[in-house]
């Protein structure tokens, strides 16, 4: 296997460095908080997992009309959703817990709703970390040929409209996911930098395997015991997945592909022109901190400065050290990116879509002109 080369430069600011890595180790030190999950990150476990198998529990039993159970659908996209954020995005980055075991065990929530934790891994924890927002690299930006998540991205007409689209296609990833997506990346030999990329057998056995305990228990279990005709189900599973999908695609897209967020390129030799850690902090946004419900139910995602700087920290702690960092940042003038709500944050994504779409239009015109 071979990866391709790409270069950061060893120039971070040591003293920018030294200092915000000195002041959240005395943060955690002067409290006496360990930086993995509390009782408070075990109750949203708990809490999570309710939201999401109560809805499943009553829809099985055959005690509701459709509407109703279609109303549950809901209901469990959302729990899965906050799954996926609240516990198998901590446990796969190995915050949750300093048991390896235990982080292992709860990332399985990744396998269990359809999704593969090993190839998660790969593209979010180890390319999209490394490579944040540089195109052809960052697989978080690779999210269809339908949209254009980056300014580099190559130029399609209907790029043009994806302003008017994009959401509605987000709602579709969790779908694109559980069918798609997992197979497509075990297959593909180019993985983000990787060339000639191969996996352990015991990988692709357990995709397989949890693949199709993923399919039993949400669709051939209710398919056998529902009292309901086959469309009827078919439109409450994608009533699910489309929640489930909306909520996620929409969540991850804030931190990245949002006004004020650079996308840079790197040099014909490979090299990129900012150190690895400005890089993470030029790219990376955060956005409705002060919102207490937003940040309990997306896992601290819309602190994904932190995040980016502290992956291995839980979620839990990432509002305490957020004006550690900001502070430090501001002091030795290093880019700080946040948006002070949810709905700023979508609309500036919002705008960011129509940009790029608008770009890619008139590129293509402009071509065509010369051409011309």
């Amino acid at each position: 296997m071979k990866i391709s080369s790409i270069c950061f430069p060893n120039r971070d600011p040591a003293s920018f460095i030294a200092e915000m890595k000195a002041q959240v180790a005395e943060y955690f030190e002067r409290t006496g908080v360990k930086p993995k999950a509390n009782a408070g990150m075990v109750t949203k476990t708990i809490a999570m997992f309710l939201i999401t198998f109560i809805p499943y529990a009553l829809i099985l039993s055959n005690r509701f009309g459709p509407w109703t159970m279609l109303g549950l659908a809901v209901i469990m996209g959302v729990g899965i959703a906050g799954l996926g954020f609240s516990v198998a995005h901590d446990a796969l980055h190995g915050a949750y817990s300093d048991n390896p075991r235990v982080n292992a065990v709860l990332g399985c929530t990744f396998d269990l709703f359809g999704a593969n934790g090993y190839m998660w891994k790969i593209t979010h924890n180890v390319i999209h970390h490394t490579y944040t927002n540089i195109e052809g690299i960052d697989e978080d930006l690779a999210v269809s040929p339908l949209l254009r998540l980056s300014p580099s991205a190559p130029l399609r007409p209907i790029h043009r409209f994806q302003h008017l689209y994009g959401f509605a296609a987000y709602s579709t990833s969790t779908l694109f996911w559980v069918f798609v997506k997992d197979y497509k990346y075990f297959l593909q030999r180019d993985l983000g930098p990787y060339l000639g990329k191969t996996h352990p057998k015991r990988e692709i056995v357990w995709l397989i395997g949890s693949k199709l305990f993923y399919y039993g228990w949400s669709i051939v279990l209710p398919l056998a015991i529902l009292n309901v005709t086959w469309w009827q189900f078919v439109i409450g599973y994608l009533v699910m997945h489309l929640t489930a999908g909306l909520i996620l695609g929409v969540v991850f897209q804030l931190a990245h592909v949002v006004e004020g967020t650079e996308h840079p390129a790197p040099r014909n030799d490979g090299s990129m022109d900012a150190s690895w850690l400005v890089h993470e902090m030029v790219t990376t946004s955060n956005f409705g901190q002060r919102n207490r419900l937003l940040t309990w139910y997306v896992g601290g995602l819309n602190y994904q400065v932190e995040h980016h700087l502290f992956p291995r920290t839980c979620s839990v702690h990432y509002p305490a050290i957020a004006p550690i960092v900001a502070e430090v940042a501001r002091k030795y003038e290093i880019p700080y990116n946040a948006h002070p709500t949810l709905f700023a944050a979508i609309g500036s994504h919002y705008r960011t879509l129509r940009r790029f779409g608008a770009e890619a239009w008139k590129g293509r015109r402009t071509l065509q002109t010369r051409e011309a």
